[in-house]
């Protein structure tokens, strides 16, 4: 309970302290034709103005903190974006070699076949079919590729 009547106390004693601080400030000619300012209003009955104190004090590095943050928020909004664009990078070339691989599979199967005719280009552009010796060098190329990058 005495925790509660000191947060009771403290927060009475902050409202006092900024009563001053709101207090207006009141602008009248008197009678002599000098012009008064005063946080009380006048006795007499003369024409008041209420005039407005002047602003708090502003942060004088605000603009430069502005322009920070901002500088900021782009840096992660670039980091952001180049992390996104790596990782799609990075999942397409992954999609290219498991087609690769799968195309590499499949080469290396028909290459097994010894009762299917293969057919290979020569330096002409002419059709020609592949001997046992050129099957067997194609497979062990295609094998250590397959080794190498599957």
């Amino acid at each position: 309970m005495p925790t509660t009547i000191r947060a009771a106390a403290l927060g009475a004693a902050l409202c006092l302290i900024a009563l001053p601080a709101a207090a207006a400030l009141y602008k009248w000619v008197d009678a002599n034709g000098r012009t008064v300012y005063s946080d009380q209003p006048p006795n007499a009955n003369v024409k008041v103005e209420t005039v407005n104190g002047p602003p708090p004090p502003g942060n004088p590095n605000a603009a430069k903190e502005l322009a920070q943050k901002d500088a900021e928020l782009k840096k992660r909004q670039s980091d952001r974006a180049a992390v996104t664009a790596k990782a799609e990078k990075e999942r397409a070339a992954t999609e290219k070699r498991a087609e690769e691989c799968t195309r590499v599979a499949s080469a290396l199967q028909q290459l097994s076949w010894g009762q299917v005719v293969i057919y290979r280009a020569n330096e002409k552009g002419e059709q020609v079919p592949m001997d046992d010796a050129a099957r067997a060098k194609e497979r062990a190329r295609l094998e250590a590729w397959q080794k190498e990058n599957c």
